[in-house]
């Protein structure tokens, strides 16, 4: 490439970055009442897709912890699938859940046939990537998986390892995400971004809201840039949430949103939510939480992030 082609290239990079977009200030849309007469099934099904068997660094936290939000938030039920060696030990976490084991190979990667992903896709909705394990998530075992699951066709939240993915190969430019909620930190952001020829600092407060809409208008889904001020965006417009505290950083507390955002999107199915509203309720209702822990305990940090899960019920009570 000569070097006037180069300079253009940064110049349109640059232009995407710097575009105004129009922030949302738009109250957040309330969430209908529970229906008294429901059962299970009329708050649907959400399958969670994670974990990593390898002997030297499993990974059965991530999923459940997605698991238990999901349920903390409504859902009626939750599919755990996961590699089978490490399947029981993610049900005795969180044994409200139901179990879908994953094949492994030769490598102990999570690999899944055509009956396996029938399982997963008998669902309303599906979270992937939570504990995939961040050193092997560009491998192609994982990338086919993920592939799979969006090709489902369900809508899916992909997070995290899932995320990391997304960008093996040529993954990004062969799938259609237009039914999927993409929940980077800023990390998993930028090797997105530099996948698609976006030049953004997703660390600079007064970039992001830009940043996230180049991410979200590039790749067709809707995009919600963890960080202190989450932004969620559609690619049209972007949402700044003025909510949220410094106890939340800490490990686990990703999939907790993962696994809520999961959950409204199975209970709204029959409601008209889109997923940039329900993108926007979970990031709310998770930074809500992280602040009622905060004052609950008096303290900044200290919090585990089943205990962020522990204060979601009274938070979406306050939605309706």
């Amino acid at each position: 490439m000569d070097r006037a082609s180069t300079a253009a290239g940064r110049a349109r990079n640059r232009d995407r970055r710097n575009k105004v977009i129009p922030e949302d200030t738009t109250e957040l849309p309330r969430l209908p009442n529970r229906d008294p007469n429901g059962h299970k099934g009329t708050f649907g099904t959400l399958s969670i897709v994670g974990g990593c068997a390898l002997h030297e660094s499993p990974m059965i936290g991530a999923p459940t912890l997605a698991a238990l939000a999901a349920f903390r938030t409504g859902c009626g039920l939750v599919r755990l699938a996961m590699p089978t060696p490490i399947l029981i030990a993610g049900l005795s976490l969180e044994p409200s859940a139901t179990g879908i084991g994953l094949g492994v190979d030769d490598e102990r990667n999570p690999i899944a046939g055509s009956d396996t992903l029938n399982l997963i896709g008998d669902a309303d909705a599906i979270v992937v990537g939570p504990g995939f394990g961040s050193d092997r998530a560009r491998n192609r075992p994982i990338a086919h998986l993920v592939s799979d699951c969006i090709g489902l066709g369900l809508p899916t939240v992909v997070d995290a390892d899932g995320l990391n993915a997304l960008v093996t190969g040529e993954m990004l430019a062969r799938i259609d995400l237009a039914r999927c909620v993409l929940t980077p930190h800023p990390g998993e952001f930028v090797r997105l971004a530099k996948a698609r020829g976006i030049a953004a600092d997703p660390t600079d407060e007064s970039e992001r809201p830009g940043a996230a809409a180049a991410l979200a208008h590039s790749l067709g889904c809707v995009v919600v840039l963890k960080g202190a001020h989450t932004v969620v965006s559609d690619g049209t417009k972007s949402w700044v949430c003025d909510h949220g505290h410094a106890c939340m950083a800490t490990a686990g507390t990703g999939d907790v949103l993962a696994g809520l955002i999961g959950s409204l999107i199975v209970q709204l199915r029959e409601f008209d939510f889109s997923l940039y509203d329900i993108a926007r309720l979970g990031v709310q209702t998770h930074a809500t939480a992280g602040e009622r822990w905060s004052k609950r305990h008096q303290a900044d940090a200290g919090m585990f992030a089943r205990e962020l899960a522990d204060e979601l019920p009274k938070v979406i009570s306050e939605l309706r």
